[in-house]
């Protein structure tokens, strides 16, 4: 049993319950060790509409004087702003499997902070 299988379990009776629509896409969230990604998915068609990732190119300045959670931050406002770009307002959370703790709480707040709704 891998240090992993828990959480993927956890993802397993998560996913069960929450799904994207058009209307209401679903903000699902990924962390490393180092990094943290976010993706705004419908899966009604299987495409990601918008992402985020603390590899982005647009945050690769500003993460330089950034912890992790300050990091999540960021990701969670960039992938806000480009949810605004493609006029979504609604999502659905995801957490992945992850505890709603530190950096996967940071990054569900700076997304609400930065207008997103869920």
């Amino acid at each position: 049993m891998s240090k992993n299988t828990p959480r993927l379990n956890r993802k397993e009776r998560i996913r069960k319950k929450v799904s994207g629509t058009t209307e209401r896409p679903r903000l699902t969230v990924y962390k490393s060790l180092k990094h943290i990604v976010a993706q705004v998915i419908d899966d009604s068609t299987g495409r990601t509409l918008a992402s985020a990732s603390s590899l982005s190119k647009d945050l690769k300045a500003k993460l330089k004087e950034e912890d992790k959670t300050g990091a999540a931050k960021l990701v969670g406002t960039l992938v806000a702003e480009r949810c605004k770009a493609a006029k979504i307002e609604k999502v659905v959370f995801d957490r992945n499997g992850f505890p709603y703790h530190g950096r996967i709480a940071a990054l569900a707040d700076s997304a609400r902070a930065a207008g997103l709704q869920f």
